[in-house]
């Protein structure tokens, strides 16, 4: 289901506290925000926000080379948006998409077109997939996307390329995000699923970051791929819950995880590398037990940068665009229980927070348009769903 809004300028300028996405003990204070978020000597935020729909469980959005926008429902409905200016925007279903383990953090979950989409139409889903006695894991599957002028869409011939190994109980931690590299592979953030030990145990692939060929395939120069199984799929190892991952123009994988109680981390992820967890970590157990922290010469790639409190990182882009000047080469992170927007500055192997634009609901996704402007999926405390924001700078 969704709900239209007329385009309506809005001010997004009150933060309060949230929920993380597992349960209310997870990730709940946010960190003060810096005084780079708003314009010099004003208090106005840089920009303004225009909400353009409303959408049920929104997980994540990517535009096609045509400019429309397709949105993911976590209960398993995908959209297509077709947005034209002075029109209201125009929402079609899309039809095919595989049956999805709906629960918890469960459920369709990322969405993202092969770089040569234009030509084949091969679009690439991410979702939670049922196991046998009650257990799940990851998945994703691709499938040729056909759709009809301004209509419906269809993703046909859907095949599974890639499954979490192994399914386990529980609805939390699948991580699932996924992005093409200038490599051509494909890359999978894969959670932890809150079972701790598998980010160290390398005969599974949960608490990793996946790299594939575009069929599923492994490609012959992952770092571990002469082990076969599981093992040859990880590029990198030792992570918790990575919800972002996002290629620089210069080729850098960043990507950010939600740390324990504290700690959340954003990484320069490197081929077989390990990042620690639950060895180390910035934060620590929710029951009080001490994790150590990473320190020089303990073995572990430690973050480049580290939150605590927290800020529950969600969606994450590098800008690249020209609408906003002061955003080039830095990224924007959602944050879920800080409900804002978190800029960070990326310098070579450098980075730390610049901005925070806090936006009064947490923040699921945010994506670049092809027009330049910053997009923007809530996903709201109260169940009502979440808004699609097109952020515009102000004056």
């Amino acid at each position: 289901m969704i709900r239209l809004f007329a385009a309506t300028s809005i001010l997004a300028l009150v933060a309060c506290n949230g929920a993380d996405d597992v349960t209310a003990q997870e990730n709940t204070v946010p960190a003060p925000a810096p005084d780079a978020a708003q314009e010099a000597g004003t208090g106005e935020m840089p920009f303004t926000s225009e909400a353009l729909g409303q959408f049920d469980e929104p997980w994540a959005m990517t535009f096609l080379p045509d400019g429309r926008l397709l949105v993911t429902e976590q209960a398993g409905e995908m959209k297509t948006v077709t947005l034209s200016d002075g029109a209201e925007p125009q929402v079609a279903d899309v039809s095919g998409i595989p049956e999805v383990d709906y629960g918890g953090q469960g459920g369709l979950g990322d969405v993202v077109a092969h770089p040569d989409f234009a030509d084949n139409r091969m679009l690439y889903i991410s979702f939670a997939e049922a196991g046998q006695n009650d257990t799940r894991g990851a998945a994703v599957a691709r499938g040729t996307l056909n759709c009809a002028d301004a209509g419906p869409c269809a993703l046909e011939g859907a095949e599974v390329i890639w499954r979490q190994s192994e399914k386990v109980e529980g609805r939390g931690h699948f991580g699932h995000r996924i992005a093409f590299g200038p490599d051509g592979m494909l890359y999978i953030s894969s959670g932890e699923r809150q079972k701790f030990d598998p980010a160290q145990d390398m005969s599974n692939d949960l608490g990793s970051i996946v790299r594939l060929n575009a069929d599923g395939s492994v490609p012959s120069d992952n770092p571990f791929a002469d082990r076969g199984g599981a093992t040859a799929n990880i590029w990198s190892y030792g992570h918790r819950n990575p919800l972002g991952i996002a290629f620089a123009p210069d080729g850098t994988l960043w990507e950010h995880e939600m740390g324990p109680k504290g700690g959340d981390e954003l990484n320069i992820i490197v081929k077989g590398d390990n990042y620690g967890y639950p060895e180390v970590s910035n934060g620590i157990h929710y029951d009080g037990r001490n994790i150590p922290d990473h320190s020089a010469g303990d073995g572990f790639n430690a973050p480049e940068v580290s939150w605590t409190p927290v800020i529950s990182p969600a969606g994450f882009v590098i800008y690249t665009g020209d609408k906003f000047p002061a955003w080039q080469g830095t990224g924007l992170i959602g944050g879920l229980s800080s409900q804002a927007i978190i800029q960070v500055s990326l310098d070579g192997e450098n980075a730390r927070e610049v901005g925070r634009y806090d936006m009064g609901e947490r923040i699921r996704e945010i994506e670049q348009g092809p027009d330049g402007y910053v997009y923007v999926l809530e996903d709201m405390d109260d169940g009502s769903g979440g808004r699609l924001l097109r952020l515009t700078p102000r004056g």
